[in-house]
């Protein structure tokens, strides 16, 4: 019965539920039974044809979840319940599997084979995501809006900078993820306490050709499990991007405001309801979904350090937490990656009104640029911050354009033409480097994916 709202088909895309699916792991553990009694008959330890038996017949089709889990109900041991369903279809070749081996050899090996598959899943949708970015960076590199500090007015920015500012936030998960993927796709095969000692004489050369045969590294070295600094390390940079997509739609919430107006994320007119009693209302729900979403996956740091200490050689108080927090991180994380390519692929941009949202404080954020005008103009730089600091307060409590009341200062008029004064005044000119930086991104972004392979 579906309970939380993964299960229900609430949250969650179908390629990376299939992935965490109970059936995908099961076929998972078999893949890595089969794989270490081909790498026994390798090595000469058991008959070829028992290790053709067993890699035949390593599939759910023949080895049902169904049954494992009548066997679990009577023996309490999940792994050996597989072992002895998959034995049962195997006949006397049965009696090869799992020789050597212990639970988390299985365990640990098919968990790397599933992250591989959730690591190439987020890995594309940050590459898709980065891709959006690189488009509306350039496509906004010129559209002047106001950029703000403290929540307040501060100095004309572009929209493109602030695009790309977020573009090269994706990229730095993207080299994240290739690097943590190095150290977190391994496997083991070294027993139960890490000696290989029930793998006999050939031990080392066994877990080498299993991790061959299912494309994994062998980790180094290990004790009865994979440590789990490796996963930990994986869960932290989940939330970080997380953490990224949430500042991404807390930005896009914001600019949504009805006083402010600029930036919408999509909305289906035709049919989607935006409350159940107010029928103007036009929520940005999808970037709140990713701001609430985000909360849990950070929650789930905390376990997945706390994971990270164990007794000895091991104990089972991560066995229990893992369950929960691996599937969820890679759920919810794909999850929201595929929502913000949504918002960003159909977001809504009112530049009509981030150039009036510009003219609100009427020219007071251009104060910057008359105080290096009068700098230049040869002013103390001291003075002329202070004397302008004034006139805005002026403009302020006179409730004046701040033009106005620099037009009346003689100290101002002293230092500054008034065709100087208007040339400061206008935010077009006091950009700075914002279209080129952007360029500069767009440059070293475009660099990097072709390193990758992508166009």
């Amino acid at each position: 019965m579906p309970i939380l709202p993964i299960d229900t088909g609430r949250y969650g895309t179908p390629e990376m539920l299939r992935i965490f699916e109970e059936e995908n792991y099961f076929q998972k553990l078999l893949d890595v039974e089969a794989a270490l009694a081909w790498a026994h008959a390798q090595v000469g330890n058991i008959p070829r044809e028992d290790a053709e038996k067993i890699m035949k017949m390593a599939s759910t089709k023949y080895v049902k979840v169904s049954r494992v889990k009548e066997i679990e109900k009577e023996i309490k041991h999940d792994i050996m319940s597989l072992v002895r369903a998959f034995a049962e279809v195997c006949g006397s070749s049965g009696a090869y599997i799992h020789l050597g081996a212990t639970s988390y050899d299985i365990v640990d090996t098919a968990k790397a084979l599933q992250l591989r598959e959730a690591i190439e899943v987020i890995g594309r949708k940050l590459d898709d995501l980065e891709l959006i970015l690189i488009k509306l960076a350039d496509r906004y590199k010129r559209t002047i809006m106001i950029g703000r500090t403290h929540g307040q007015h501060a100095l004309p920015i572009t929209f493109g900078l602030k695009l790309s500012v977020w573009m090269r936030e994706v990229s730095r998960h993207i080299q994240r993820l290739r690097e943590c993927r190095e150290r977190l796709l391994v496997g083991k095969m070294s027993g139960a306490v890490g000696t290989q000692a029930g793998l006999g004489a050939h031990a080392l050369k066994i877990q080498e050709l299993v991790m061959q045969k299912l494309g994994l590294k062998a980790a180094e070295v290990s004790t009865q499990i994979i440590q789990r600094d490796r996963h930990a390390e994986f869960i932290c940079l989940l939330a970080i991007i997380a953490s990224t997509l949430d500042k991404f739609a807390t930005e896009i919430r914001e600019l949504q405001r009805t006083e402010i107006a600029e930036v919408f994320e999509p909305f289906r007119r035709e049919k989607q309801v935006g409350s159940s009693t107010m029928p103007h209302k036009r929520n940005p729900e999808l970037c709140e979904r990713i701001c609430g979403l985000a909360k849990i996956v950070r929650s789930l740091v905390f376990p997945a350090l706390e994971n990270i200490p164990t007794w000895h050689e091991r104990d089972l108080t991560q066995s229990s937490s893992e369950r929960f927090l691996i599937p969820e991180a890679c759920i919810l994380v794909d999850y929201m990656l595929h929502l913000m390519i949504s918002i960003l692929s159909n977001l809504e941009v009112d530049e009509e009104r981030m150039r009036r949202n510009i003219e609100i404080t009427e020219g007071r954020t251009m104060s910057e640029a008359i105080m290096i005008a009068l700098a230049r103009k040869g002013m103390n730089r001291q003075d002329a911050h202070e004397l302008v600091r004034r006139l805005v307060i002026q403009s302020i409590s006179e409730k004046k354009p701040f033009r106005e009341v620099l037009m009346r200062n003689d100290k101002i008029r002293s230092f500054l033409s008034e065709d100087e004064i208007d040339d400061a005044l206008k935010p077009e000119k006091y950009l700075g480097t914002a279209v080129t930086q952007v360029e500069i991104a767009i440059r070293k972004t475009l660099e990097e994916r072709k390193t990758r392979g992508l166009g």
